[in-house]
């Protein structure tokens, strides 16, 4: 018995070793995420749609879901899927427009940079490709497409926490459909296929400890 207990004695030492280091390490990487949700307004540009469709300056809703990862207190990297509808102006043909996009992006807290800023406030940069899917709706809903993107914007983050913070995003999604024209034009009813301006007011929550916190 004590043979057997002396026998795997080291073997049960290793194993649990192993699985703190594991554990342990496991926290600090889930430490170093945060979840970000946020609900704004957009702005599609005039030229993306074909001649006599346009929509409304200032249009709702706009959703932006991601997940960010921090590799310094810095620099990091996220993944984020954008919703936005748009509709047609009063002196435009009638339509309403599903705009999605998916983008991986690289993302850097410029906060150090600004030594005057409150201690409360933070400022991260972020850009990155993906793709735009374009759907309109009702009598044009066979007129679907999609695009090459980057977005690039600004976050204005206000730290209630160390763990949770609200902030401001101002995005620009730019285009990379080039010129394209339709065949016959109706195929473009309800289309869009150039730049997506996007203003968004979210909240940030780190999904376990704190880190690298805003």
């Amino acid at each position: 018995m004590t043979s057997n207990f002396k026998k795997y004695k080291k073997v049960v030492l290793l194993f649990s070793f192993i699985l703190i280091s594991v554990v342990g390490y496991t926290q600090a990487e889930i430490s170093k995420w945060k979840l970000q949700l946020a609900f704004g307004f957009n702005y599609p540009d005039v030229d993306g749609f074909v001649s006599g469709f346009e929509a409304k300056p200032i249009n709702f809703p706009t959703i932006n879901l991601g997940v960010q990862h921090m590799f310094t207190k810095t620099a990091g990297a996220k993944l984020d899927f954008g919703y936005n509808r748009f509709s047609n102006a009063n002196d435009s043909a009638e339509f309403k427009t599903n705009y999605t996009r998916i983008n991986a992006q690289f993302v850097y807290d410029t906060t150090l940079l600004f030594g005057f800023l409150p201690i409360q406030i933070g400022l991260v940069a972020h850009v990155g490709p993906g793709i735009s899917i374009i759907k309109p709706l009702g009598n044009f809903g066979e007129n679907k497409t999609s695009f090459i993107n980057t977005i690039a914007g600004v976050e204005v983050h206000y730290n209630v926490s160390e763990t949770f913070s609200v902030f401001t995003d101002v995005s620009y999604i730019f285009s990379f459909a080039g010129n394209e024209t339709y065949d016959p034009i109706s195929k473009g009813f309800g289309t869009f296929n150039k730049n997506l301006f996007a203003v968004t007011l979210g909240v940030s929550v780190s999904l376990s400890g704190c880190y690298y916190c805003d």
